[in-house]
């Protein structure tokens, strides 16, 4: 590598010793995968409450007379307690805020008389919520037709700089059950691969593990099939259909010898993250960037006499150990790019030239 004039040599070694025992087959009990921790239950989702309502208690930095929707609302609100208050006299009013309420439902469902949390986010022209009390207010469902929950309660911010959004810590009591169906009519459930694991070896490897778990010694039962990269599904046998929830939970405990995962690499630009799989590699590359020339290859060369070996002020010295047609680990070049302070936002650039070039044997993710 050269940069402002100073050379400096990147031997690359291997960095991930703990990495491949952590991901062993013969590492303890303790760290073996379980079908859950890869896949959810069909039908399993988290749902979304939402309603319209009030916070009151504000020290004058509510909506204010000037926004007509908060004094019709509070009118409104006035009016089911037999308090008729025409609107005029309310113009004045500025310790009252609408606010959009929104409750997130967990992913298993809920019972009636469970409590959520809630948030509470400002509609009009109101300057802050501290200090508020949201009044009660019922949620209802995407459908708007059913009343689920009534939220209410002190409101407290989030984050100290958005004055006009808070929470409710478990603010909203539940009136109803949202119970989720995993079961069909035909007795199948279907396991659902994570997508960061979908893929069809892992969905045949889950449906054969499903299987031998069901058989008999000399009988095998077909009970599971792979249906694509992403699901399994699983016929309940007939005598665990009077407690499937049993077999349900057994089956997702099974423990699961996983297959060699997909070489991948995970950029985040907006907070500058890299994370990389054990398996990817790069190939022999030179990359100019920033005023920065990058060399990469494995084994490294042998000297000659017009090429031999030097020894230079600034190098970061790092022996790597000869691999018989492979090549150096993406990890490895980005450890020594740390190493030298570079940028994250230029290892970032450098990688995805790099992919670009086919020299990343691995698939290359972007979040933004």
């Amino acid at each position: 590598m050269t940069r402002m004039g100073t050379t400096i040599r990147i031997t690359l070694r291997s960095a991930f010793l703990f990495a491949l025992a952590m991901w062993s087959p013969f590492a303890s009990d303790a760290l073996a995968t379980r079908v859950a921790d890869v896949t959810h239950l069909q039908g399993r989702r988290s749902n979304t409450l939402m309603g319209y309502g009030l916070v009151i208690g504000l020290s004058g930095t509510g909506d204010g007379g000037k926004y007509v929707a908060s004094i019709m609302q509070l009118q409104a609100m006035l009016a089911k307690f037999e308090i008729p208050v025409p609107a005029s006299a309310l113009t004045e009013t500025k310790n009252v805020a609408i606010v959009m309420i929104e409750a997130t439902l967990p992913d298993n469902g809920v019972r009636e008389g469970d409590r959520v949390d809630v948030r509470v986010n400002s509609t009009g022209s109101a300057k802050s919520l501290v200090g508020g009390y949201l009044v009660p207010t019922p949620l209802q469902g995407p459908g708007l037709d059913r009343v689920f929950a009534f939220a209410s309660g002190s409101v407290r911010l989030a984050d100290p700089k958005v004055k006009t959004s808070g929470l409710i810590t478990t603010g909203a009591t539940m009136e109803a059950d949202v119970i989720h169906g995993y079961i069909s009519d035909e007795w199948e459930f279907t396991l659902v691969l994570e997508d960061v694991h979908a893929s069809h070896a892992l969905s045949s490897v889950i449906a054969q593990l499903i299987n031998e778990y069901s058989s008999e010694v000399g009988q095998m039962r077909h009970v599971a099939r792979a249906a694509g990269p992403k699901n399994v599904i699983i016929t309940i046998p007939t005598e665990e259909r009077t407690n499937p929830s049993d077999f349900i939970g057994r089956v997702e405990g099974l423990e699961l010898l996983m297959p060699p995962s997909e070489a991948r690499v995970v950029i985040n630009r907006r907070t500058g993250t890299i994370v990389i799989s054990e398996s990817v590699e790069v190939g022999p590359a030179v990359i100019s960037h920033n005023g920065m020339s990058i060399t990469t290859q494995q084994p490294p060369p042998s000297p000659t006499p017009d090429v031999p070996l030097t020894k230079e002020e600034r190098a970061i010295g790092i022996d790597a150990p000869k691999r018989d047609n492979t090549g150096a680990k993406l990890q490895e070049l980005v450890d020594a790019l740390n190493q030298l302070n570079v940028p994250s936002k230029d290892i970032i650039e450098i990688i995805e030239n790099l992919h670009r070039l086919g020299k990343v044997t691995g698939k290359l993710v972007i979040v933004e």
